[in-house]
């Protein structure tokens, strides 16, 4: 509960998406004073709470973050903001790297200048691209496939770079296949253009989409379909929380995989979407799709031994809260959330 850390303020970029979102509410209950930082080009208003400061801008414009910087004396940027599907980042690469790096050297510059020291990033296992061993460790080779991921490891790579000569101290978190909702369905995710599995499946489930479209069950996997490491996106957010504290009591910078280290694959999902719906999941069967790995599981036990984060939430209790936030924004009306909190994952 709250402490020393009381009022103490963390600005979050792209506070209004799916896992800022979340993480702005842990912020607030854990007694710091999180300021929401979003263009909300693919953001939502709504999904910031009422009380929490709220600054539009944009990491491409240097002003938007020096006004900001000029007024509020942060204790550490927490960074979720990026372009983030996989396909259009092949279309439309400077997209990608104008808006992920470019952005990201904004960011930094501003905050070397400002004396910000702690920098908690929002990676991606999209760096590891198509993974020589499973589980995926830290130090596993990183040949992204996509620019997506190839702009994520060079902020890597420049954090890595800039904090042996500055005070800039880091964690960099390298998600897995982030899910869920809040458990109060304050939040979820609103995806215009959803590439993600679960959500997918419980549109289906909801009578939104007629059917759902597996690519590929000839996999070398258990069932022939591909194998994914699903994270609750609460427990993603603790995650942050102890990483941001152990940078605040010395921690030198490193990096982490959050995932839960196990593998679910698409039909466990859609036998446990059945499960919690208690509906049918209509399946239609698609083509493999070019570059998923069979199976991508994390090694989780970096971040176990050196944050003290364990993941912990079910499959099934991840999926009953997406759930039920899928029911209750069917209820409130997509119309409030008119545009798209976007976020990667392999499904």
């Amino acid at each position: 509960m709250p402490g020393s850390e009381i009022m103490t303020p963390i600005l979050v970029i792209g506070g209004a998406g799916y896992i800022g979102s979340h993480m702005v509410r842990m912020l607030s209950h854990e007694g710091f004073q999180p300021v929401v930082f979003d263009n909300l080009s693919t953001g939502h208003r709504e999904c910031v709470p009422r009380n929490t400061s709220f600054v539009k801008g944009d990491l491409c414009e240097a002003q938007d973050l020096e006004a900001i910087f000029k007024k509020v004396r942060f204790e550490a940027v927490m960074h979720f903001a990026a372009s983030s599907l996989v396909g259009e980042s092949v279309q439309n690469p400077m997209k990608y790297y104008e808006n992920n790096v470019f952005g990201f050297l904004n960011l930094l510059k501003v905050m070397l200048k400002y004396n910000v020291k702690n920098f908690i990033f929002s990676s991606t296992a999209a760096i590891y691209g198509e993974p020589k061993r499973v589980p995926v460790r830290e130090e596993d080779p990183k040949e992204p496939v996509n620019p997506y991921g190839r702009s994520k490891l060079m902020i890597e790579n420049i954090l890595n770079d800039v904090s042996k000569t500055t005070p800039l101290s880091y964690a960099a978190l390298r998600y897995f296949n982030a899910c869920g909702a809040h458990p109060g369905s304050e939040t979820g995710e609103a995806h215009v253009v959803e590439t993600h599995l679960i959500p997918n499946v419980l549109k289906v489930a909801s009578g939104e989409k007629e059917a759902l479209t597996v690519y590929g069950d000839d996999y070398a996997t258990p069932d022939g379909t591909c194998v994914r490491d699903y994270v609750y996106v609460q427990d993603l957010c603790r995650a942050h929380l102890l990483a941001l504290k152990a940078l605040k009591r010395g921690m030198q910078s490193d990096v982490f995989n959050l995932g839960a280290g196990k593998g679910t694959s698409v039909k466990e999902i859609i036998n446990m979407a059945e499960k919690v719906t208690g509906k049918s999941i209509p399946v239609e069967m698609g083509r493999r799709r070019p570059g998923d790995p069979p199976i991508l599981v994390a090694s989780a036990e970096k971040a176990r031994a050196l944050l003290g984060w364990e993941p912990g939430t079910s499959l099934e209790d991840m999926v009953r809260t997406a759930w039920e936030w899928e029911t209750q924004s069917q209820h409130r009306g997509q119309s409030q959330l008119s545009t798209a909190a976007i976020a990667c994952a392999p499904y």
